[in-house]
């Protein structure tokens, strides 16, 4: 890695190709042989080449590595954890009856509209978050934001939110 660090293209081939073996390995003793650990590995790869700059040659290298593989992973894994449970809505809820139907749309429509009034970044990270279902990581680079603001932006926006709930429910 330090010689990745100085530029020599022929290491950082080298350690791309045995960090690649030794996340894959990390990934199926986690989660076993799933459809989509060649992305986590993918993903760990752009990680560890974006984050290149961050690693401490005084410390060892293996646990940075497998912190980025980690990370990956639970972002996969709950991409994965939303996409299942999207699939199983339907089936696990009963029919809801009509009054029940027509309530949570004017309180969807509601919430559209306290959204919509937010601050436009505000406004635009938390659609990307809630509404989309977008990670964090997904939602910076879309925005072009780093991770630590979009947390910010949506904290923010998340807290003007509940002013205005709790503001309907003193009016209620």
């Amino acid at each position: 890695m330090v010689e990745s660090q100085n530029g020599d293209r022929q290491c950082y081939e080298t350690l791309l190709t045995r960090v690649a073996g030794l996340v894959r390995a990390m990934v199926r003793r986690r989660v076993g042989d799933v459809s989509w650990l060649d992305d986590v590995v993918q993903e760990s790869l752009i990680a560890l080449h974006h984050a290149r700059h961050t690693y401490d040659p005084a410390r060892p290298f293996a646990p940075w590595l497998y912190a980025i593989a980690k990370n990956r992973l639970v972002d996969a894994i709950r991409v994965q954890r939303r996409r299942l449970l999207r699939e199983l809505q339907p089936e696990l809820s009963p029919e809801p009856g009509r009054r029940a139907l027509q309530e949570r749309d004017a309180l969807f429509i509601d919430v559209r509209r306290a959204v919509a009034a937010l601050p436009d970044k505000q406004r635009r990270v938390i659609e990307l978050l809630k509404f989309e279902e977008l990670s964090v990581r997904e939602v910076a680079a879309r925005l072009e934001m780093s991770e630590a603001n979009v947390k910010v932006t949506a904290h923010r926006g998340y807290r003007a939110l509940r002013v205005q709930i709790e503001g309907w429910t003193r009016a209620d």
